[in-house]
């Protein structure tokens, strides 16, 4: 039985899990962290590409179906299983390293934006995601031609690709709406080298804030309006634009030049 507070929906065609491992062009050597295996479906297509799965599982009535099933694979060392919150792990305590290991789940969608950012904000960030996720917030992250706080979130460390989509009647219970996978690579700290992310996502949460009002507006209010309005003419931005229309580069010069 799936818990509803757990935003539970699993995946039940072994084909999509197939898809999602193979996004993941995973060799027998790289070390994945799984997010919420529940019946062990895609875990199952994980080690049959790779060396290692550490997989995480906040539903404790789980944890020993999981064991039994994989008891092959845990006494191999190929399966490490940890009960446990994934919003709460700390990656270094399961001896994994920055950009060394990836990230390749099946996530409950309203953990999505949270765990994103938990990942790739952690000093010990992963070499690359490939998540399940609402087919509109893959759309939104990848596609979209407006930017949002998630899009750009996620642009500041890696590059988003929208792999598939993945029709509601894969899961169980069926969700309300179709999925995608999501994949996002190159994922690094280097865009971080001449500001701290803290200050890029203080300017960017500032931006975003009123979604009705100017991006001078609202970055006017807490830098004050004399600053951003001599800062938008020195890098040629409108002072009608709006937070969407800013490209990630354009972020970033913000952020250098409002310091």
């Amino acid at each position: 039985m799936k818990k509803k507070s757990l935003g539970q929906h699993f995946l039940t065609s072994s084909t999509i899990a197939g898809k999602i491992a193979d996004a993941a062009r995973l060799t027998n050597k790289d070390i994945v962290l799984e997010v919420g295996p529940g019946g062990g479906i895609l875990t199952r297509e994980l080690l049959k590409r790779m060396g290692k799965v550490i997989a995480i599982e906040k539903d404790d009535r789980l944890i020993e179906p999981l064991t039994k099933q994989f008891a092959k694979e845990i006494s191999a060392k190929q399966l490490v299983i940890i009960h446990g919150d994934a919003l709460q792990i700390d990656q270094a305590t399961m001896g994994l390293s920055a950009g060394k290991y990836s990230v390749v789940a099946n996530i409950p969608y309203y953990i999505t934006g949270a765990l994103i950012r938990k990942l790739l904000e952690s000093s010990v960030y992963p070499k690359q995601m490939v998540l399940l996720v609402q087919k509109e917030v893959a759309e939104r992250i990848a596609r979209d031609r407006k930017e949002s706080l998630l899009s750009l979130s996620i642009k500041a460390y890696g590059t988003p690709y929208y792999v598939a989509t993945v029709k509601r009647g894969s899961f169980s219970p069926v969700p309300a709406v179709d999925s995608a996978i999501l994949r996002i690579d190159g994922i690094s700290k280097k865009n971080f080298t001449r500001f701290s992310e803290k200050h890029f996502f203080e300017v960017l949460r500032i931006g975003f804030a009123h979604k009705r009002k100017l991006l001078s507006g609202n970055l006017g209010g807490f830098f004050g309006k004399g600053k951003v309005q001599q800062v938008f003419q020195t890098l040629g931005i409108s002072p009608k634009a709006r937070a969407e229309e800013l490209s990630l580069k354009k972020w970033f010069k913000l952020g250098i030049s409002l310091k």
